[in-house]
């Protein structure tokens, strides 16, 4: 069937008659485009009293008919028409809307300092409510009740134990010898630089193995905690867990936190022993340092108090990277925009919070005289 439509009293009358199935009879429309471009012209009247079957294809031509008539100033009159297809000519026409935006209200001071709070507050609460559930499941595991898997467990243990060593040996390496070379600049200058080999020493065993393991964990696998739980919790699959009645904490967090706490004193010690080997290359190949004099130097440096603090400061940061990862993980948004900014805030609590632990254990050793 084709559009049939007359004209009378400026008026254009178009018939829908049977059916429009896949309707492509392109003189029709054009010679029914032509009749609305003539001039006169007030009412176009659309018939569809006659219609029984149609598809999009009808949609179309009405949409090209009803918009030259209304950029012609035409009134479209509609006669025992569809329903559902005036509601698609009319949602055809509807402008593309931006999303709106709400304008920001302007509060007073004490008001903004209170929401701020209460923020701050609720934050905390969140916070401290995971790591109680933590401990609890910590308590559960040393009394062989929680619910944890050993495959989990080893899967773990398998990530952020030995595919970790190859780049934790070269960061530290690179530090080490870059350690050297800024202790090296200064003992020059009193003819000391043998003891290039002692700071170095002393530096990596007592903490600058610690921080480099701790910023490379932070970034490698607290990253990867925070991206495969909170893709976990964008799946559903936590919702799940807690349908079943099994706790989250148990499950998922348990063994990541047990697997990086116990790796974390490993890795320093590669650490600490990269580092050394790296501010050899520099002593014995740059200076001019003998072989057995830069090891004998090293040993004499090298004190135990200040290899277990070195050991501590990694545990207490694969504390802190485990925990800020699952947090971050296990509370994340539904949409994959969150996993993005959950992986972030993860990296960058661990590494804030890493340097606070630094500076609080520093002080308290320094006070007892540690």
């Amino acid at each position: 069937m084709k559009p049939d439509f007359s004209i009378a009293d400026n008026v254009l009358r178009l018939n829908l008659s049977g059916d429009y199935i896949d309707y492509d009879d392109e003189t029709a429309r054009r010679n029914l485009m032509t009749a609305l471009a003539q001039n006169g012209l007030q009412t176009l009247e659309i018939d569809a009293s006659s219609l029984r079957k149609w598809d999009s294809t009808l949609v179309v031509i009405l949409f090209e008919a009803v918009g030259l008539a209304q950029k012609r100033n035409i009134t479209v009159k509609w006669v025992q028409t569809p329903d559902n297809l005036q509601r698609l000519i009319a949602l055809a026409f509807q402008v593309d809307r931006k999303p709106t935006q709400d304008v920001p209200v302007s509060k007073p001071l004490l008001e903004t300092i209170g929401a701020r709070t209460l923020l701050i507050w609720a934050s905390i609460s969140k916070g401290w409510n995971f790591m109680r559930q933590t401990a609890n499941s910590i308590v559960r595991l040393c009394s062989d009740t929680a619910v944890m898997r050993r495959v989990d467990w080893l899967f773990a243990l398998e990530e952020c134990g030995y595919k970790a060593i190859g780049i934790v040996s070269l960061v530290s390496f690179m530090v080490g010898l870059i350690l050297a070379f800024v202790g090296a600049i200064q003992l020059r200058n009193f003819g000391a630089q043998i003891y290039v080999a002692s700071l170095v020493a002393i530096g990596m065993t007592r903490i600058m193995g610690a921080i480099m393991v701790g910023v490379v964990m932070a970034g490698r696998t607290g990253a990867s905690y925070a991206a495969t739980i909170g893709t976990m919790q964008v799946n559903e699959e936590i919702d799940a867990l807690k349908t079943m009645g099994i706790p989250v904490t148990d499950f998922l967090v348990l063994p990541r936190i047990s697997a990086l706490t116990l790796t974390m004193p490993l890795l320093t010690m590669l650490a600490d022993f990269m580092g050394i080997v790296g501010g050899a290359a520099v002593g014995v190949i740059m200076l001019g340092i003998s072989a057995e004099e830069y090891v004998t130097y090293t040993l004499d440096a090298l004190d135990m108090t200040n290899f277990l603090v070195g050991l501590f400061h990694g545990l207490i940061f694969g504390l802190i990277i485990s925990l800020c990862g699952c947090y971050f993980g296990v509370f994340c948004g539904r949409n994959a925009d969150s996993v993005g900014k959950a992986t972030t805030q993860a990296v960058v609590s661990s590494i804030v919070w890493m340097i606070v632990a630094t500076g609080i254990i520093t002080w308290f050793f320094e006070a007892v005289g540690i």
